[in-house]
């Protein structure tokens, strides 16, 4: 369409176009002064055009001392570039147009950081002026590339027969989950609205409400602090529910969303189009997480029963075996001839991140198997055959040892998986590995008060018969309950719900809660599957984190449009910021701050 402003935009003028007298508008992207000649690429949100003008022109010296991001209209006359001009890099970089009279339409002041490069730039400057950032073009194509995805998700959800609701985002509090946002409420005095966390009863009450496949891209809040991977305050989900599914029903629906739409929006190559299932307790023995990188092949392996032999004299390690702890090792393959310094830098590494550190040693054979290291003059012949046997280790190969107890194992044999993949390469960043965690335990048991808790989601489904279940063993529970992970990363967690309220007070009562508490919160929910509730379950794949890994990006800030800082502060907008004593006394509210 054209009008006063613009016949074409930046991006699309080709050979086919010259002779021809156009009118483009946009920002001046760039300029280079070859002092008789000027000239300007203008940008707009499809592209760059280049144009000159000469020295004899009466609009070169205004032009000439123009702010970079200025607005401005150019008329002029499309022509063909030189041979030796041409720019292959740009859509357009086969003509430039001579500029014949332009128009400012939007003047700049200095600029607080450069537009026309992706360098690195200091945070708050980026986010105080996020609207600067969002034209410079890694940014501004990550955001296009998030609506394209949204768009497209979109349309493979209405195809798979599921509608769109939007639900409530002034709500009640629920006693799960992260801190809520709370909004006063001034015609309830003293009462207070709470920000959802995720549609997850809503969702649930639409399915009792007899709709049989609802999604939402879905607004989430969360009082909790930033990570890289994590925006704080407020994320965007997938939101999904189906009734009358089982666990395996869900899959196919997330597993064909996520093939189409990785495969449509990136080059790399997913390593599984149907996504391998693992137990939640093989994950966390396996890669000591619940966020398995399946792209490392590395594998952690258990060594506790071997450590009991009598010819394994590693003394440190048989006393802690005794009072408790588990030893784990990582295998890696054909190290033998690595420097000493690659498994010293790993050991140090450990200990900086509060481990007591990573023994190792290198199986070697001469005449006889033997382990060359620090720790490998305390195992015999046999006990190595056994480790080898255990762990598919061979002579050549390289063994690193943990010993502790299980949440700090995992977490050390976690994160040593990682780093020595890091180190010797082993991770392709041109692929993505998607599975399933699925088998989380219904309860688990905190640590510091020995209190029974929900592990997960509080909604979900025991497996087995329920007349079966052993409600005196709760930590030997399963849940119907399941996340989706990506190249290490969570991108939803999911269950198959909970839709009787009988079994749900049972549930509720081994976590401590008592029947009027459960009444109290979540009577929209009671309430409601008391009358006739369908089998269902759903999941909520976060469209951040997808966008995340599309766009290849390690900071979810970089594909969102308007961002707060660490500190959950908007510094373009001020958010949050002080409100007037009129607004307090409206909503019956009086600060008081903590000394």
């Amino acid at each position: 369409m054209s009008n006063k402003y613009r016949t074409h935009n930046c991006d699309e003028l080709r050979k086919k176009h010259v002779d021809k007298n156009v009118i483009l508008s946009g920002w001046i992207n760039k300029k280079r002064d070859h002092g008789n000649l000027l000239f300007i690429d203008l940008r707009d949100n499809y592209g760059i055009t280049q144009f000159i003008i000469d020295k004899e022109n009466s609009n070169f010296k205004e032009l000439e001392k123009m702010q970079l991001e200025t607005v401005i209209k150019i008329e002029g006359k499309v022509i063909n570039r030189s041979k030796e001009t041409i720019n292959n890099e740009i859509k357009t970089g086969e003509v430039e147009v001579i500029i014949e009279n332009f128009k400012v339409l939007g003047t700049c002041k200095e600029l607080p950081l450069p537009v026309f490069s992706d360098q690195e730039y200091a945070e708050d400057i980026r986010l105080k002026y996020r609207f600067l950032d969002l034209r410079r073009k890694k940014i501004h194509e990550n955001i296009i590339l998030r609506s394209n995805v949204i768009s497209f998700i979109r349309n493979e959800m209405n195809n798979l027969g599921f509608l769109e609701f939007q639900t409530p985002i002034l709500t009640s509090s629920s006693p799960e989950g992260a801190r809520d946002f709370l909004v006063p409420s001034r015609l309830n005095p003293g009462k207070f609205y709470a920000l959802p966390q995720a549609p997850q009863q809503f969702k649930q009450l639409i399915m009792v409400s007899g709709f049989d496949k609802y999604f939402q891209i879905a607004p989430c809040f969360r009082d909790e602090d930033a990570r890289s991977d994590r925006s704080p305050g407020e994320f965007y989900q997938l939101d999904l529910e189906m009734s009358f599914v089982e666990q395996e029903d869900i899959f196919k629906v997330v597993e064909r969303l996520l093939v189409n739409t990785f495969k449509k929006f990136s080059n790399k190559k997913l390593l599984f189009d149907n996504f391998p299932k693992i137990t939640y307790k093989d994950a966390m023995q396996k890669f000591g997480s619940d966020k398995p990188d399946l792209r490392n092949p590395l594998i952690i392996k258990d060594l506790t029963n071997i450590f009991l032999r009598d010819d394994i004299t590693f003394e440190i390690f048989k006393k802690l075996v005794k009072s408790g702890s588990l030893v784990r090792c990582i295998v890696t393959k054909n190290t033998k001839d690595k420097p000493r310094s690659f498994f010293d830098n790993i050991d140090k590494w450990a200990k900086e991140q509060g481990a007591s550190g990573l023994a190792y040693f290198t199986i070697e054979k001469d005449k006889e198997l033997s382990a060359k290291g620090p720790v490998g003059k305390f195992f015999s012949k046999e006990s190595l055959n056994e480790i080898m046997k255990s762990t598919g280790a061979e002579v050549g190969d390289s063994i690193f040892l943990a010993c502790s107890k299980q949440k700090e194992l995992e977490k050390i044999t976690s994160l040593a998986r990682d780093k020595i993949a890091k180190d010797l390469d082993l991770i392709d960043d041109d692929v993505f590995a998607f599975c399933w965690v699925v088998d989380y335990p219904m309860f688990e048991k905190d640590l510091l008060t020995n209190k029974i808790e929900f592990s997960h989601n509080p909604f979900s489904m025991p497996q087995g018969e329920i007349d079966q279940i052993n409600f005196d063993k709760p930590l030997d529970i399963l849940a119907y309950q399941y996340d989706i992970v990506c190249n290490g990363i969570e991108l939803s967690s999911g269950a198959i719900r909970n839709h009787m309220p009988d079994l749900m007070y049972k549930l509720f009562s081994v976590a401590g809660y008592k029947k009027e508490v459960v009444d109290e919160k979540f009577s929209g929910m009671i309430n409601a599957l008391s009358y006739g509730a369908p089998p269902h379950g759903g999941i909520a794949p976060g469209i951040d984190r997808i966008v995340m890994l599309l766009a290849n990006e390690k900071n979810i800030r970089e594909v969102t449009m308007f961002p707060m800082n660490q500190n959950a502060q908007d510094l373009m907008m001020n958010a949050p910021s002080d409100v007037s004593d009129k607004q307090l006394k409206e909503l019956n509210i009086s600060l008081k701050f903590k000394e």
